[in-house]
Formats: structure tokens, sequence, C-alpha cells
């Protein structure tokens, strides 16, 4: 139980971290959030994935500064991105879940895997953003929120891919010890 808690504080702390790596975009900034998101579900699995991704949400919306560009606080709900963080808790589960099912054992599989997940956080994303920006024209919607992502997506689920067979190795130690 003890070692569970601090992965999925170690899986919060990477995901603020990777929040960081920003290139400021309005009204979404293109971030290293979903590399983590896709590293921690993936890894952790889908209970403490989501466990992780909820824990950086709750603890965000407390203050700490974390989200994007050291965002934080209740009225991070009013920014345009927080539907991508909503989304972020449901993608981590995804791929934590697909990862217990060992997609993420074989390339193709792996690949698909990391790109349906990437995709999930923009079905919270983008309604989120439509809503706070006032945008109902989808093309408009599309062009804040999505297009910009695509490039920068792929390259993350390459980044994700290369690095999961560490991460998931290093996890599986930790669950290993646990039990000895």
């Amino acid at each position: 139980m003890a070692t569970d808690i601090v992965l999925v504080m170690v899986g919060a702390i990477t995901v603020g971290v990777l929040a960081q790596v920003t290139i400021p975009l309005y009204p979404v900034p293109i971030t290293g959030q979903t590399l983590a998101v896709l590293l921690v579900g993936g890894s952790l699995g889908m209970r403490r994935g989501v466990a992780a991704l909820g824990t950086y949400t709750a603890v965000g919306l407390a203050g700490v500064p974390w989200f994007a560009e050291f965002g934080g606080g209740a009225a991070y709900l009013l920014k345009p991105s927080f539907g991508y963080i909503i989304g972020f808790i449901v993608a981590a589960g995804v791929i934590g879940w697909l990862a217990e099912r060992e997609w993420d054992r074989r390339p193709m599989l792996s690949m698909a895997g990391f790109g349906l997940a990437s995709l999930v956080p923009f079905i919270f994303g983008l309604p989120y953003l439509a809503m706070i920006t006032g945008q109902h024209d989808i093309t408009t919607v599309l062009t804040l929120g999505f297009y910009p992502f695509i490039a920068g997506g792929i390259v993350k689920w390459l980044i994700a891919a290369a690095i999961f067979p560490a991460a998931w190795k290093m996890i599986r130690k930790v669950d290993a010890s646990k039990q000895d």
C-alpha cells in the first residue's frame, strides 16, 4: 500500500514537472503533459495511473502551481485548457488498461494504444475549450485546440514508445520488491 502511494505521488509529480515543458500558445499551450500521462498511466496501470492523474488534478486545483506555465488553484477551472486535464485522467486509465493487457509489448499495438490514449484528452478538452471561450464554430475550435497538437502528439507517441519499456521494467521491479 505504501509503495502504491509513493508511485502515485511520483506519477503526479512527473506530470507536474513535464507540464512545465511548455510552448506558449493561446488558448492552450503545448506541453509535455501528454507524454507524462502516457508514461505514468501505462507504467502504473489503470488504477494507479488514474489515481496519479486524479492526484495531480486535485493538488493543482488546491493551489500547487504545477499545471502548465506554473498554473494552479481553483481559478484554473476557468482556463480553456482545463478540459484537457480532465481528459488526462481518463487517458491514463485507457493506456493503463491497455498496458495491463500487454498492448505495450507489441510494437503495433503499443503505437495504437499510445495514439488512442493521446486522443482522449481532446474528447474532453475541445468541448470545454468551446464552452470557456464561447466558440461554437467547430473549425475554430479545432484550429484553437486540436490542429496545433497533431505533430507534437505524434512525436510524443514515438518518445513514449521508446521510453516505455524502461519505465515498465522499473515499475515491475518496484512491484516485485514489495512482495518480497
